[in-house]
Parts: structure tokens; sequence; C-alpha cells
């Protein structure tokens, strides 16, 4: 769709699971999972979903994700993305993604070898060194980080991030106070809310033309 920039909605739907912490066991290990509707300009255009498996310092996320934009009863913007990733200790150890954005087609493959994360995207090849993070907003530690790597095309951008001021969200018919934070990464601005426990409660960002993206749970 010419109205939007892919790179923004790229890097929107990666990674991106529930205030409650919606968590059980499974043997030795931990569930979470945060279930998000994507909103533009206020009108429901699709669902991204993500579940997080947690066994020791093992982590695996899989995240879903589909939405349609429609103009006159036709669409005029399809989406669909499918990502899974194995991290330890904070690090991505392997990535698995496939995505339609509209027509184009994206796909990563990564492991890490002893040169750092083997990257394939598409026809392209490299290596990326050290400790690499996705925009995996559901961690709050990305924060932190200078670089985060796109995990619809593999490429790490330079990120930057200023907090905000704090604010107090409606999550699920509840007032629920939290610390909003601006991520900017290249022609992209993402505002991020995070709980006083660090839970991703919402995400917003302005896409061409001046549209509202957001994303609330469900």
């Amino acid at each position: 769709m010419k109205a939007f920039s892919l790179a923004a909605i790229a890097v929107l739907f990666l990674l991106m699971h529930s205030v409650t912490q919606a968590t059980g066991r499974v043997d030795s290990a931990t569930q979470q999972e945060w279930n998000f509707r994507v909103l533009l300009d206020g009108k429901d255009v699709g669902y991204h979903n993500f579940h997080l498996l947690q066994d020791d310092d093992t982590r695996q996320l899989t995240s879903e994700a589909e939405f349609r934009i429609k103009f006159l009863f036709i669409t005029a913007f399809s989406y669909e993305h499918v990502n899974r990733e194995t991290w330890r200790k904070d690090c991505l150890q392997s990535i698995e993604s496939r995505t339609d954005a509209n027509g184009r087609r994206f796909q990563v493959r990564g492991e890490r070898t002893d040169n750092g994360l083997s990257i394939t995207s598409n026809d392209d090849s490299h290596d990326l060194p050290g400790c690499v993070k996705t925009f995996a907003y559901w961690n709050p530690d990305i924060l932190q980080e200078p670089a985060l790597m796109n995990s619809q095309t593999g490429e790490v951008l330079t990120v930057d991030i200023e907090p905000l001021a704090r604010e107090v969200l409606t999550i699920r018919g509840l007032s629920t106070p939290a610390r909003r934070y601006r991520l900017i990464a290249r022609n992209m601005q993402v505002d991020l809310w995070y709980s006083y426990n660090d839970e991703w409660l919402a995400l917003e960002s302005t896409v061409k033309a001046g549209r509202k993206l957001r994303y609330e749970l469900i």
C-alpha cells in the first residue's frame, strides 16, 4: 500500500504478551502470552499474538500477525508475519521468520555459530557479532540497547531510546500506571508503554500520512 512505509511496518509488526502474565506450568517451563489487537486510526484491522516459553535460561518465542486494511470494501494492504526465536541469557540464538507484506515476501533464518549469529535473509547472508537482540518489545531489556535487529529483514538498526512522562492507561477496563518510552530508528518512531512491573502494555506509532497505528491488549 503506497500510503504506508514498509520499513516502519516491518519493525512494528516484529516481535512484539499479556499484562496479566498468563502464567502456567509445562513441566519446569513457564509460559507467557501477549495478545494484541491492531488499530489504525482507531479502527480494528487485525491482531498480533505472542507466546513465550521459558525453561531456565532458554526462552522460545512464537509470534503471529495478520491484518487487512480496506478502502471502499477492497483490501488495500495485507500483512502476514510468523516469527520463531530462541533466546539464551538475553541473546538471540536462532530465528526463523516469514512475512508477506502486501505481496512482498521476506524470509529470515539465523543460527548462533562461532562467528556470531549467522543470518540468511532472502538472498543475503552475513554474520552479526556479539549478543544480538531483535525489536523484542516484550523484553524491556531492549530499552538499554544501542542497536536492534529487524526480524523481518535481518537488518541491524541503530536505535535511540527516550524515557517520557509516566501515564495511566486503561488496560482491559482497569486503570494501570505505566512508564512511556520513545524508540527512534531511522525513519520510524514508536512509543511503548510498560507497567511498573516491566510488562509491555501498548504500542503506538505514526505511519505515513499521519495515521495512528496502535497495539491494544485483549
